[in-house]
């Protein structure tokens, strides 16, 4: 494995976002000196922040799963996840509703599970749904230590046991036929193949090997930190800094300092010059591209994954048959993916994530308050250039006009304070093409061809992040902060110890 060159004893890490969280705590256990440099004035990074009117809101994502890899990058230096955040089981994890009034409530308990399926679909699909949850489990654990927590240096890294293995497993296959090989209830392939669009591909285009992040929806669970999921951000930077990291809050990198191959210095706008070792850059690939003055070494050019509309609404009310994440279904699924990542057009007939936090955490709203969050998937700023100056109004009564429609009745009215986010908006706050879920998983972007956390000409520049190995999602992000501390500990893996969780079951 590729590594940063002794010396190595004092390390930036730019951003306090979980990634940049998760390799200081690694760094700082290894018994490197850390200095985090972070333009906001609070951590988190795309698990941000807004309090408006008494609401306290998470602006970035909402579902929390794979605690464990949390709780080892606590114990790296000596701490536990239960010590720092009290987490809340969701049952179910999901509830998902469909356009012809029908809903099915996701249990992560295969004897819950097998119940639902059985009373929406019958005994056969009940028979394939524990067939489909082995399938997942062994999918997972194929990838997890050779594909996913591993530094790639070369495609060559590939070719192993396990390669043969996620290949006999049906890996290599696309993943909504796969799921139609257990399932024969459409509604159940969609509970199954929809998280693909979190990593840029429709199920029908998606590698069935991404049905790893089915297995920690479904199977693995869900959980929700008390306190939001700023708690995460919090807990991390509190736990770094306990260890020794120096935090600066409200700096705003703006060069970085070489001699030869080697960064010598970050420098931010407001005067600090930091000398460093190394430097592990966390932010979206472009923005850290020109940080660094170089262009990747692509024979293409990198491919983005659709955007979001998100709808952040505080209400008077509630609506009983919300759950803590509610998937909303259109009549449409095919043409909703070939609108959003093909046309480059919003859905016409949307599925959308409602999330109702304050369903497990009241205490994130005002006394007999409610904090809603609605989720709309839409093609990024390179697919569709839309003025959303102009298009956010309408398509923000559009939203709510579909969710009244959709059994919200009387949700416009309810609303007392509000917050959309659109792509432009996501632009702003340094997102590539306005999206918050930076490079898509296509083939040609998956692995060891995925942008790599070491920067080609440089021996001591690191990147962490969704935009680089392992890829998108929260449970992805914490590993590659681990694996960006790897390049420059050069520390082998460790068995993880088992995880305690607290909060109510």
């Amino acid at each position: 494995m590729r590594t940063v060159p002794a010396p190595a004893d004092h390390i930036v890490v730019v951003g306090a976002g979980l990634a940049g969280l998760s390799a200081a705590l690694h760094l700082l256990g290894a018994g490197r000196q850390v200095t985090i440099v972070e333009r906001d004035d609070h951590p988190g990074g795309r698990a941000g922040r807004l309090d408006l009117d008494g609401f306290h809101i998470d602006t970035g994502p909402t579902v929390l799963t794979m605690p464990e890899l949390l709780d080892e990058t606590f114990a790296s230096v000596g701490e536990s996840l239960a010590d720092r955040l009290d987490l809340v089981p969701l049952h179910p994890a999901y509830r998902a509703a469909f356009a012809d009034g029908s809903t099915i409530d996701v249990h992560t308990d295969p004897t819950a599970m097998v119940e639902e399926v059985r009373r929406v679909a019958g005994d056969r699909d009940a028979n394939g749904y524990l067939r489909l949850r082995a399938w997942l489990r062994r999918l997972y654990q194929a990838q997890l230590r050779r594909f996913i927590d591993v530094n790639f240096d070369s495609p060559l890294t590939l070719i192993s046991p396990e390669l043969a293995r996620l290949a006999a497993l049906g890996g290599f296959g696309r993943l909504a036929p796969t799921i139609a090989g257990f399932l024969s209830d459409e509604r159940l392939q969609r509970i199954f193949s929809f998280q693909s669009l979190y990593a840029g591909v429709s199920p029908q285009r998606a590698l069935a090997a991404y049905a790893v992040i089915a297995y920690m929806d479904t199977v693995a669970g869900v959980y929700f930190p008390r306190g939001g999921m700023r708690a995460l951000g919090t807990a991390l930077a509190g736990a770094a800094a306990d260890a020794g990291a120096r935090l600066r809050y409200g700096s705003t990198v703006s060069r970085l300092e070489r001699r030869s191959d080697r960064i010598t210095a970050v420098l931010t706008a407001e005067g600090e010059r930091i000398p460093c070792d190394a430097v592990i850059l966390t932010m979206d690939l472009p923005m850290a591209y020109r940080l660094l003055g170089r262009a990747p070494l692509r024979p293409v050019p990198l491919r983005f994954s659709p955007s979001a509309v998100v709808l952040h609404a505080g209400t008077s009310r509630t609506w009983p048959e919300l759950s803590h994440h509610t998937i909303s279904f259109g009549h449409a699924w095919h043409a909703t993916f070939d609108e959003i990542i093909n046309q480059g057009r919003v859905m016409s007939d949307p599925s959308l994530l409602i999330s109702r936090p304050t369903a497990t955490d009241p205490a994130l709203a005002p006394d007999g308050a409610h904090l809603h969050y609605v989720l709309a998937p839409c093609p990024n700023l390179r697919a569709a250039p839309i003025d959303w100056r102009q298009t956010a109004p309408r398509y923000r009564d559009e939203l709510i006009q579909t969710l009244q429609q959709r059994g919200l009745a009387g949700f416009a009215n309810a609303i007392l304070t509000e917050h959309l986010v659109t792509p432009a908006d996501w632009s702003r706050q340094g997102h590539a093409f306005g999206t918050p879920f930076a490079t898509a998983h296509t083939f040609a972007q998956t692995g060891p061809f995925r942008p790599r956390n070491m920067v080609a000409g440089l021996r001591n520049a690191v990147l962490a992040g969704c935009g680089t190995t392992p890829g998108v999602g929260l449970p992805t992000v914490v590993i590659s902060g681990k694996l960006a501390a790897a390049r420059v500990t050069g520390a082998s893996r460790t068995a993880r110890r088992p995880t305690v969780i607290s909060g109510s079951h």
